[in-house]
C-alpha cells in the first residue's frame, strides 16, 4: 500500500523543472549535484551522508542518477545506475571516484557539455578534470529553490513536528528533580522513534537542563531549574526544530514566569505580522524591542530561520542577511531571553508555514512552563 510518505515523482520533476528554468537563464548544458540533500531533492531517494551519490540533469530534462549499491526501486531518473559502495559488508573510502566514473561513462555517449552547474563547496576533482568545461555555482540557486516547500516535503516536515509533539508530551511526563539528562534524552528519542515508526534520520541540539543548551550530560536536575528542550529530530531527511521549556518542579518562580510571558507575547506579533514581502530584519527589530522590556535579561541570537533538508536553511531572521519571506516558507521562529536568575532562561520556538496571507502555525501544542 502506499504510503503519504512514499517519494512522489512528480514532484521531484516538478523540482526539476525549476533547475531548468535556472538552467536556461544561466546557460548552463548540464547540472551536477552530490550533496544528500540536493538528490534527494531532485531525484527523490534518501541516502546516508556516508554513502556518495550523484544525479546529473541536462539541458533537456534526462536525469541521471548515480546510487550507492542497488538501484532504488522508485526515483525519478531517466538513467538510474549504481556503483559498488562496499565490498563485503565494508565501506569504501574511494567512493566518490568510483561514483564518478559511472555518472561520466553515462555522460560519454552525450554531447559534450560547455556549461556545468555544479555546487562549488563538494564538487569532486573526479569529475571536472575529464569534463574540462567552464563550472558555475549553482548552490546558491538550488538553496533559493528549496525556500518554497512542496505538498511532499510538508508532509515529511509535518511528520517530523509530529515527533517533537510526541518527546514534548514524554518530556511533561518524566522531568521532575532528580531525573538525569542522559535519561531524559532516551525516553524522548525513544517517543519520536515511536511516533514516526523507524529511527531518526537526525535529532536536536539541547537537552541539558539548567543552561542555555547543550548535549545531554551525566546530572540531574533540580528544583527551581527550566529545562530548555530545542528538539529537531527529522524524518526521512526533513526536519523540525522547536523549543519549549520544562519547570524541573512544576513550581516555576515569579521572575520566570514573566520572562515566559515576555517570550510567549512575542508569538501573536509574528503571527500578525509575517506575510510574503515582510523582511526578516524588520520583524528581528520588533521581537528584540519587545523582549528588550524584560529586566535584566540578556539575548544575542538569531530569532530563526528556515527548515526543511537542513536544520538551518533561508530565509533567515536574523539581521546578518537581508532576506524577505515568500510564500511556501517553513520557518522556526524562537524568541528568547537569559539570565542567571531564570536558571537559565526561556526559549519558545515555533514552526511556521508563510501562506500567500500570513502564516499557518505547524507546531500547536502546548507552550506552558
Amino acid at each position: 500500500m502506499s504510503s503519504l510518505y512514499d517519494i512522489d515523482v512528480a514532484a521531484c520533476r516538478g523540482r526539476q523543472k525549476r533547475v531548468l528554468a535556472e538552467m536556461e537563464r544561466l546557460k548552463l548544458d548540464l547540472v551536477i549535484v552530490s550533496k544528500p540533500e540536493h538528490v534527494q531533492w531532485l531525484a527523490g531517494p534518501r541516502f546516508s551522508p556516508m554513502l556518495e551519490s550523484v544525479a546529473a540533469l541536462d539541458h533537456d530534462g534526462h536525469l541521471t542518477l548515480v546510487s550507492p549499491g542497488a538501484r532504488p526501486e522508485v526515483a525519478a531518473a531517466d538513467d538510474s545506475l549504481h556503483y559498488d559502495a562496499a565490498w563485503l559488508c565494508t565501506m569504501r573510502n574511494d567512493q566518490r571516484e568510483a561514483c564518478s566514473a559511472v555518472l561520466l561513462a553515462a555522460l560519454a555517449n552525450r554531447a559534450k557539455p560547455k556549461r556545468i552547474g555544479v555546487e562549488f563547496s563538494c564538487f569532486s576533482q573526479h569529475l571536472a578534470g575529464p569534463l574540462n568545461a567552464t563550472l558555475v555555482d549553482i548552490e546558491p540557486d538550488l538553496y533559493r529553490l528549496r525556500r518554497r516547500k512542496d505538498a511532499d516535503e510538508l508532509a515529511r516536515i509535518k511528520k517530523a513536528i509530529a515527533g517533537t509533539g510526541a518527546m514534548y508530551r514524554k518530556a511533561r511526563e518524566i522531568i521532575k528533580p532528580g531525573i538525569s539528562e542522559i535519561m531524559v534524552f532516551n525516553e524522548l528519542q525513544a517517543a519520536a522513534v515511536r511516533e514516526f515508526g523507524e529511527m531518526l534520520t537526525g535529532t536536536g541540539n539541547d537537552y541539558a537542563c539548567a543552561v542555555l543548551g547543550g548535549a545531554p550530560r551525566d546530572r540531574k536536575a533540580n528544583a527551581g531549574e527550566l529545562y530548555i528542550l530545542d528538539l529537531g529530530p527529522a524524518f526521512r531527511g526533513y526536519f523540525a526544530d522547536n523549543c519549549r521549556v520544562i519547570s524541573a518542579d512544576g513550581k516555576p518562580a515569579d521572575r520566570q514566569l514573566a520572562a515566559w510571558q515576555t517570550i510567549a507575547d512575542v508569538f501573536p506579533m509574528i503571527e500578525r505580522e509575517v506575510r510574503p514581502g515582510k523582511r526578516c530584519r524588520e520583524l528581528f527589530a520588533e521581537a528584540k524591542e519587545m523582549i528588550g522590556r524584560f529586566p535584566g535579561g540578556t539575548w544575542h541570537a538569531h530569532l530563526g530561520h528556515g527548515i526543511g533538508l537542513y536544520p538551518h536553511e533561508a530565509p533567515h531572521l536574523n539581521p546578518n542577511w537581508d532576506d524577505v519571506f515568500e510564500v511556501g516558507d517553513v520557518i522556526a521562529v524562537e524568541p528568547a531571553v537569559y539570565a542567571d536568575d531564570l536558571k537559565a532562561g526561556i526559549r519558545l520556538e515555533n514552526n511556521y508555514l508563510v501562506t500567500p496571507t500570513g502564516v499557518e502555525l505547524l507546531s500547536d501544542f502546548p507552550l506552558e512552563l
